[in-house]
């Protein structure tokens, strides 16, 4: 054991946290790959090339967001010190742990659910987040597929109102929470946008779901429904649910992107969005 210690402790963190991912990929293919196989909503595979962007965008998703984000973060923490009243903080942290964690949970995705929905409302933050929507075949990876800023901005939405109530940050324990909220969120993402024909019944009201979330990958008239990552009642009492029984018949956007993984994330970047909304 302390071998295997030593020897990871000359490793630099950038290349253990590749090498973590890379671990991570093979188990979320051991698991999907076969499941998508047998309980596919459509059949079929992704071509070569979106396969091999959604891995580039697999590693970038799991790697920039996170430095990006640590200054923000910090700044966060330090704004709320002294725009909340103490008393707020005092008050949440003096709950007990799991009632907190329940708070940060729901108050977070309430949070992830208005980025998203920014994303697809302001046309300057949809350009970033039309990559997102671009597949037109569902399969585990699309989760990973989304641009660096698109990213960074729909986890500060979830992650403000988190330091601002102090359900993170310092008088919360850190960075549990949020830390926590990302892990859960991306992980489920994964089976979210899984090719994987489930539906859970009734439950469906209260956790996401390959059926519901399918819908917001819908190429037209749903797409500016089911927001939320894990939570369907947020898009319920916020007027954007569509949950029925069946499933959409085509998936994608009618968003012109540029092929390429390089110059899809380059393309945002340039001068006024020209390109078409998401349909209102």
């Amino acid at each position: 054991m302390n071998l295997i210690h030593s020897l990871f402790a000359h490793v630099p963190a950038f290349a253990l946290s590749v090498f973590r991912l890379s671990v991570w990929l093979v188990l979320l293919a051991v698991i999907f790959v076969p499941l998508e196989r047998w309980l596919a909503v459509r059949p079929g595979r992704p071509a070569r090339a979106d396969l091999l962007s959604d891995l580039a965008y697999y590693f970038l998703s799991s790697l920039l967001p996170a430095m990006l984000l640590s200054v923000p973060l910090s700044l966060l923490a330090l704004a709320a010190q002294q725009l909340v009243p103490a008393a707020v903080p005092a008050a949440l942290g003096a709950l007990p742990l799991a009632a907190r964690l329940a708070l940060a949970f729901v108050v977070g995705e309430i949070g992830f659910y208005w980025g998203h929905r920014l994303s697809h409302e302001i046309p300057w933050l949809w350009r970033f987040h039309a990559i997102h929507h671009s597949p037109e075949q569902m399969y585990f990876l699309v989760n990973t597929r989304s641009h660096p800023v698109d990213t960074v901005f729909t986890r500060l939405c979830g992650m403000l109102p988190l330091y601002l109530l102090g359900l993170a940050g310092p008088s919360a324990g850190g960075s549990v929470a949020p830390a926590g909220l990302i892990v859960l969120g991306t992980i489920w993402g994964f089976f979210i946008h899984s090719n994987l024909r489930l539906r859970f019944g009734a439950l469906e009201w209260l956790i996401a779901t390959p059926g519901f979330h399918h819908w917001h990958h819908s190429r037209h008239e749903f797409i500016n429904h089911n927001y939320a990552s894990m939570l369907p009642l947020c898009d319920k009492l916020f007027g954007t649910l569509h949950l029925p029984p069946t499933w959409p018949t085509a998936y994608g956007s009618d968003t012109p992107l540029p092929p390429g993984f390089a110059r899809q994330l380059v393309d945002p970047l340039r001068g006024p969005d020209k390109r078409p909304a998401p349909p209102g």
